[in-house]
């Protein structure tokens, strides 16, 4: 028998990134992480900065597999089974280089909002370390 799944769609201002089944995923809310699975209560929150974690679903092409991207504020809403996310920013660390985070690093720099500039230099760090941990390209 199959694990149940739900959809799952992650949106940016920029793209479309995943609109697929997942069976567990690990979001960064404002305060904290949060572990959603099928079947579970309507929600509505904020999300913060860290690591979305999308346990996806076997499909007749084969085993699921997990993705990951991180995720810089927006909401998330779920209702019945689908989970829709809508981030300000969401990098798909597949994709991430160890230059990519070295260049968000010098970016923020150069910011001067001293709250703009920790939050970018949090992101950066954080996108160093999935860099370096293999979640990229190092």
């Amino acid at each position: 028998m199959a694990k149940k799944s739900f959809r799952c769609k992650l949106v940016t201002p920029a793209s479309a990134l995943v609109d697929d089944r997942v069976v567990y995923a690990s979001v960064p809310a404002w305060d904290g992480l949060m572990g959603f699975l099928p079947d579970r209560a309507a929600f509505l929150g904020k999300l913060g900065l860290g690591e979305l974690r999308l346990d996806m679903a076997d499909t007749d092409k084969g085993p699921g597999g997990t993705r990951s991207f991180i995720l810089d504020g927006g909401f998330i809403r779920m209702a019945g089974d689908v989970m829709t996310i809508l981030a300000e920013r969401a990098v798909d660390v597949s994709a991430l280089t160890a230059s990519d985070a070295e260049a968000e690093l010098k970016a923020a720099a150069s910011i001067k909002d001293p709250a703009e500039k920790a939050r970018a230099t949090k992101r950066a760090e954080l996108m160093a370390s999935m860099a370096k941990s293999g979640g990229g390209k190092v």
